[in-house]
């Protein structure tokens, strides 16, 4: 549509085509999302293949010191004079032979099979008594055998380093240059290589208590890790993708009930997160306007009135509402004293009121990190905008649709998209308001206010099904990077960075 037709619409109509375009772009932004991955994986397989090339070119016209590397690593610096590199890199592959043979091995070869005998009663003549005897582990054997893959990962990218920093020495000889010492290195390491030093902690941390627990996660999705099969004294197996089939297609016995709860819960999960967001946004928006208004008193009172409601600890918020709340509540005997009610209101018992109730108390919490967000936003806004508008003729509501709503949509963009996804998370709210109640016959293990987050609580700390709860954390970590990258590559705060500038 040209522009001239489109300045001819008015403001409903223009909504209307801008709803309607946003979602006529999805599938492109959807396939632009999987050209990214594929892009990705094109990129990784040419940082593959120059990796075997390094190694190639290492043994077709390295020396007799670089030869020697691939075997004993370091070798190749410590005859270079780089003792101190050359000395971590033999460490490095000491341990990793002692881990590997001593350890990591035994449970590597079990991991196929994840076990064979759990445990086995066996005779003790010494005490004339039945014992049982624990064997293999599933859970112990596919935790190590992830920790074993990654330490190969970790020797296999440190033999690759060791090769590639080689061929750089070598050359360097060859051509007559002076070769940099241990003294050297330890200055590079505090000066130009200083980042990578202080980020060496930090990248172990994650790795070791971010990635590996991932990881291992999504390993027990393919799984039948539940109740029924619970280490030690059972063992659990391989099932393929099983689970995903039961909670995506409804295969098996209890497929239809899970794949309807699942269902369920996701639509549930997505409204709950738009209302949450979206609610306390625009109401959070219109309060801070209202306080920063001109004419309105006391507006330091107001604003610290906000801060102070902002640091009771949201926990105890939410306590005390759940109890106002209940049928033999605060609010229920308010309202029966006054003769306005005879019968207790469901406000947490009911599945429709109960849902109301959670997202109008998520409008009262939210709402103060809202106006203390947009506050200083509003702030920022060019005076003379709005004087401009005043000269135009222009009303406070279309200064507000014109000026303000667009400024702030387009500051705030990642803040909504991060708002969205950790509402998407929001354990704390449910949980604490209505433990995902109330109940119902229909749906498997979880209440009609329950989100995926507080419905995979409830499958591993009620009915220890870790299996199918591995998978509901993996389906909602595609769903949340899926809505995070389409939204965030989508909004103008990404396409047209100079905007407002």
């Amino acid at each position: 549509m040209v522009d001239l037709e489109y300045l001819k619409k008015n403001p409903i109509q223009k909504f209307f085509y801008r709803f309607g375009n946003f979602f006529r772009g999805l599938p492109k932004a959807f396939a632009n999302f999987f050209k990214m991955i594929w892009r990705g994986i094109c990129a990784f397989a040419m940082r593959i293949a120059s990796v075997f090339q390094e190694v190639y070119r290492a043994a077709k016209y390295g020396d007799w010191k670089t030869r020697m590397s691939f075997v004993v690593m370091g070798f190749g610096h410590i005859t270079r004079k780089q003792v101190l590199r050359g000395f971590v890199y033999l460490l490095f592959e000491v341990i990793f032979i002692l881990y590997l043979t001593l350890f990591g091995w035994k449970y590597l070869v079990k991991m196929g099979s994840l076990g064979d005998v759990a445990m086995a009663e066996e005779f003790n003549e010494e005490l004339g008594i039945f014992e049982y005897i624990y064997y293999d582990n599933s859970m112990l054997i596919l935790l190590y055998s992830v920790l074993t893959i990654f330490f190969i990962c970790a020797f296999v990218y440190m033999w690759y380093q060791n090769l590639r920093t080689c061929n750089v020495l070598q050359e360097m000889e060859e051509i007559g240059k002076t070769l940099p010492n241990t003294k050297d290195a330890v200055r590079s390491m505090i000066n130009e290589q200083y980042y990578k030093t202080l980020l060496a902690v930090p990248m172990l941390g994650i790795l070791v208590f971010t990635i590996i627990p991932i990881v291992f996660m999504m390993l027990i999705a393919f799984t039948n890790y539940d109740q029924v099969h619970m280490p030690p004294s059972k063992l659990f197996d391989w099932v393929g993708t099983e689970n995903f089939e039961t909670i995506l297609g409804g295969s098996g016995v209890t497929g239809p009930a899970f794949a309807y709860t699942f269902r369920e819960v996701l639509i549930w999960t997505l409204l709950w997160a738009f209302f949450a967001t979206f609610t306390n946004y625009i109401l959070g928006m219109l309060v801070a306007l209202l306080i920063n208004k001109k004419g309105i008193r006391f507006k330091k009172m107001w604003r610290t009135i906000l801060i102070f409601s902002v640091a009771v600890p949201q926990f105890v918020s939410l306590l005390l509402m759940s109890q106002m709340l209940a049928g033999e509540g605060i609010v229920n005997n308010l309202l029966k004293s006054w003769g306005w009610i005879e019968e207790s209101i469901p406000f947490l018992t009911d599945g429709v009121a109960a849902k109301i109730t959670v997202i109008v108390v998520n409008i009262w919490i939210g709402i103060p990190f809202t106006v203390l967000i947009t506050t200083g936003i509003l702030m920022n806004i060019p005076a003379d905008l709005y004087e401009s508008a005043k000269i135009d003729g222009a009303s406070p509501l279309r200064m507000y649709m014109k000026i303000t709503l667009p400024y702030m949509w387009f500051v705030t963009t990642p803040y909504l998209i991060n708002t969205f996804v950790g509402n998407i998370n929001n354990f704390n709210v449910i949980f604490l308001l209505t433990g995902g109640n109330p109940l119902s016959l229909d749906l498997q293990n979880a209440g009609q206010t329950d989100l995926l987050i507080t419905w995979l609580y409830k499958l591993t700390y009620n009915e220890q099904n870790y299996s199918f709860a591995a998978v509901i954390g993996i389906i909602t970590f595609v769903i949340i990077a899926a809505i995070s990258l389409i939204f965030y590559n989508k909004s103008k705060a990404v396409k047209n960075e100079e905007e407002f500038m």
